[in-house]
């Protein structure tokens, strides 16, 4: 692994400039790094170009210029289709790999670039582009042990709240997934509740006191659900599972009866269900991770 300095900052290339790729090189630039950049779209590096960075004619150029080389692009295999046009040109870099997929698809990229003879990083950015470089911003990392240890100093540039998830590149993918998956249903069941409020004419920001404190419950509750998840054992003497079938079949016929739709609400019914009818009626709500482990 190599490092070329200049003025006590290490260069760095990023390939692909969409929102997120851009805010890279920005945070790169912001810190000092001799920075060059690449995108098929040559124009999109324009302002980048303005502020201080290098526009690389070509992928192999741009890959030759610096040690580090941090590719954003929509896809992996777009990303290594990419790669492939720098050639024998990767060999001796560190490639970080911060795009969307899957755990597969990191870890047929770190084949490539062990193929290549190039060290391999790959990456989830936990957060939206206008929060790359904030020191709250959360980045996953899995991979190489050694280029982490390198470049640690410029990955955390990114985001401050940085983890290294261990050496099989499919880690950073898998805990992306573990933890994003809980984004979506999250937003979903505050829309709903905004809906529902819209019927009585309130407004949707007179949620946000009572939903935040209804979060940090939540929040409180998680390390006594991992315990339990880890040790097997549902025993509760909180709220049980069949409390929670109750409670969604309320859920529902309030929804409906205000005319806001239940698609989303009804497959969960259906979880509950299965938990109870399989026995979990009297566990904790963490029982139903034993139907997750077994989809039918």
């Amino acid at each position: 692994m190599t490092r070329h300095n200049q003025g006590g900052h290490t260069p760095v290339t990023v390939l692909g400039l969409g929102m997120m790729g851009a805010a890279l090189a920005n945070a790169f630039l912001r810190n000092g790094h001799p920075t060059t950049v690449w995108n098929r779209t040559a124009g999109k590096a324009d302002g980048l170009v303005s502020q201080g960075a290098t526009r690389a004619a070509t992928v192999a150029d741009a890959v030759s210029a610096s040690p580090l080389v941090v590719i954003c692009v929509t896809t992996y295999a777009g990303a290594r289709e990419i790669l492939d046009q720098a050639g024998h040109g990767v060999q001796g870099k560190t490639l970080v790999a911060l795009n969307t997929g899957t755990p597969r698809d990191a870890a047929a990229t770190a084949t490539w670039a062990a193929e290549h003879g190039a060290d391999y990083l790959d990456g989830a950015i936990m957060n939206v582009p206008q929060a790359i470089g904030d020191p709250e911003t959360l980045l996953l990392y899995s991979g190489s042990e050694a280029a982490f240890g390198a470049y640690r100093p410029i990955l955390t540039e990114l985001g401050g709240d940085a983890h290294h998830l261990g050496g099989d590149p499919s880690l950073a993918k898998l805990y992306e997934m573990a933890v994003g998956g809980m984004l979506m249903p999250a937003l979903v069941g505050f829309l709903h509740g905004a809906a529902l409020l819209g019927t009585a004419k309130a407004e949707a920001k007179t949620l946000i006191p009572f939903t935040t404190k209804w979060l940090q419950m939540v929040i409180d509750l998680l390390p006594d659900m991992a315990r339990e998840v880890d040790a097997g054992e549902y025993a509760t003497d909180v709220s049980a599972l069949g409390l929670y079938q109750e409670a969604i079949v309320h859920e529902i016929e309030v929804s409906e009866e205000a005319g806001v739709d239940t698609g989303w609400l009804r497959p969960l019914k259906t979880l509950i269900d299965r938990g109870v009818a399989a026995g979990h009626g009297g566990d904790s709500f963490t029982s139903v991770i034993e139907l997750l482990r077994k989809p039918v």
